[in-house]
């Protein structure tokens, strides 16, 4: 065994591993603020993915897993029911609580969200020279499954990063 992975360095060293993350993070901050419409707050549509993906939950809990308080929680949560995104339902294990879900109109926003997303970006990938579009097209096709593992590895149940196995 090599020193790198007596040092918990794993087939790709910490410098390479930085290489990546740096592109990544790059990757990032480009989807928020280049891509991303201005309707709704950042938060705002955090909480709403969550719900999305994982349904009905508390707001003490989305708001736990969101990094905000309760209270501006619970504004955040009064805004966008007005809005229609989101409801407040009871919690069938307990009468006296209430749940908060995304609204079939929250759906669709998020859908159209992703949609506007996804059209700026493929202009984007248009205006690169041929050669590039492969080498990206080739590398997604590569990456895809790691990335799509990465992804599943911090997006556990109530959206808590979980230990990636191994």
């Amino acid at each position: 065994m090599g020193d790198a992975a007596m040092e918990g360095e794993g087939p790709v060293g910490r410098e390479r591993r930085e290489e990546i993350a740096d592109v990544l993070e790059q990757l990032a901050v480009l989807a928020v603020r280049q891509l991303g419409k201005r309707d709704i707050s950042m938060t705002a549509a955090s909480a709403l993915g969550r719900l999305a993906r994982e349904g009905p939950t508390r707001l003490t809990a989305l708001a736990a897993d969101e990094g905000v308080s309760q209270p501006a929680m619970t504004q955040l949560v009064q805004r966008l029911t007005k809005q229609g995104l989101m409801a407040r339902v009871a919690d069938p294990d307990d009468g006296r609580a209430v749940l908060v879900s995304i609204t079939d109109a929250g759906r669709r926003l998020l859908a159209e969200r992703r949609r506007d997303r996804v059209a700026r970006l493929s202009g984007l990938l248009a205006a690169l020279p041929p050669e590039d579009q492969a080498t990206l097209a080739a590398a997604v096709d590569s990456a895809a499954p790691a990335l799509r593992r990465l992804v599943a590895s911090v997006a556990g149940p109530g959206g808590r990063p979980v230990t990636p196995a191994g």
